[in-house]
């Protein structure tokens, strides 16, 4: 298994009902919409896989749960920005997937299927507690931090959590939740939906 590090930042949104109950409950409850579809957005700030440089590379895993995330047969897709080159898609594809070791191959055992890799113009941007992430036509997703009152200038933030990204998540409210790739449709500017943001910092 190859030796590999990275870190940076993450955000994602998804279509619960904000705050989602797949994070409250260690992915045993039902979604609130009965399923759960998410873009997982990482911006590798900086990094390296068998002497490969992975600064700057961006990617998001898609994901979706028929039921309970916890019941597995869930479908994952990978988008990885068109900057990165073929031996740049190649690492993070081992990293995202979990094949390569690392947070993501606790999830594998959950994955009925992978649908597959497409490649985008990936922007991710970040301004203060504000987030936001584009691929192409496929991913157009945004979120506000909720700011704290005792912490100012952080979100509110939940703690031990079971996420592959971090075990400490910012709460966020998705104030633009846009995707349809690999059959996973989705499309809210309600501000009700749930959000995450958070640093992230993974080895294998």
């Amino acid at each position: 298994m190859a030796s590999w590090q990275i870190r940076g930042e993450y955000m994602e949104t998804c279509n619960c009902t904000l705050l989602c109950p797949c994070i409250t409950s260690n992915l045993a409850a039902l979604p609130t919409e009965g399923d759960c579809k998410a873009a997982v957005a990482l911006r590798i700030d900086q990094g390296a896989k068998d002497g490969v440089s992975l600064d700057g590379c961006k990617f998001i895993v898609m994901l979706h749960a028929p039921g309970a995330m916890g019941a597995g047969n869930m479908r994952v897709g990978l988008i990885v920005d068109q900057a990165a080159s073929d031996a740049q898609l190649a690492a993070i594809t081992g990293i995202a997937t979990g094949a390569d070791g690392g947070p993501m191959a606790a999830l594998a055992p959950l994955v009925g299927s992978f649908a597959g890799v497409e490649r985008r113009p990936i922007d991710f941007d970040r301004n203060g507690l504000k987030y936001a992430v584009r691929a192409g036509e496929l991913v157009d997703q945004a979120c506000d931090g909720l700011p704290s009152v005792t912490a100012p200038g952080q979100a509110l933030a939940i703690d031990h959590v079971a996420h592959p990204v971090n075990s400490r998540l910012s709460l966020a409210k998705a104030v633009r939740s846009r995707f349809d790739v690999f059959g996973i449709a989705w499309n809210d500017s309600s501000g009700t939906r749930n959000g995450h943001f958070a640093p992230f910092e993974w080895a294998a």
